[in-house]
């Protein structure tokens, strides 16, 4: 029986590496990050929803969402991201529950990659949860780079999370990326040929 993973961690844990790595080793990825994309896409039911909620100044020229003015709207006021979220939350579950259906139907093994997984309590939806865990001094590093953030900016994403080691104890397994890359791989190995899901070399 193919068995459902929920793939987790915080913001710049190196879950993004991880999920590819598991394409790589043969499992099926349904990511929430793409999900979210598919669900206000151009023309889509949840973007005509969000249009007839905020009006149509989220909406740009040719047809997409105005992120960066609904990211503003949202970021600053926290009652108009609920209304957000009513929208957006169902019909992204409803699109990830149908490329779950599809995949263990075709016998694949499925990584639910769900960035906010304990914030938004879906751990009961997938059979074990599996966290990416740096320190938050790595996070913070990380974030300042790939972002281009001040360290105040970057701190105030952090915490705007539930912390990685308050996860890393609500996790079925942690996937150790304190080290490099090589290091994750093999952290990442050695749980699949413990959980048996790739064979000892």
């Amino acid at each position: 029986m193919p068995k459902v993973i929920g793939l987790t961690g915080g913001i710049a844990t190196g879950k993004s590496t991880v999920s590819e790595l598991l394409t790589a080793f043969g499992f099926k990825v349904v990511d929430a990050d793409i999900t979210s994309r598919k669900a206000v896409a151009k023309g889509s039911k949840g973007l005509e929803q969000i249009k007839e909620q905020f009006g149509d100044e989220v909406i740009t020229e040719d047809g997409e969402m105005d992120r960066k003015y609904m990211g503003d709207l949202v970021f600053s006021q926290p009652e108009k991201r609920l209304e957000l979220n009513a929208i957006v939350h169902p019909i992204v579950r409803e699109i990830m529950e149908e490329e779950k259906q599809g995949y263990i139907q075709q016998g694949y093994n499925v990584i639910m990659d769900i960035p906010l997984l304990f914030e938004n309590e879906l751990q009961e939806t997938v059979d074990e949860v599996w966290l990416v865990y740096t320190s938050e001094s790595i996070q913070i590093d990380r974030l300042m780079e790939r972002n281009n953030l001040s360290l105040e900016d970057a701190k105030a994403r952090v915490h705007s999370q539930i912390s990685i080691d308050k996860k890393s104890r609500m996790a079925d397994h942690v996937i150790d990326n304190l080290g490099d890359k090589l290091e994750l791989k093999q952290n990442l190995e050695r749980l699949l040929v413990e959980q048996g899901f790739l064979e000892k070399e």
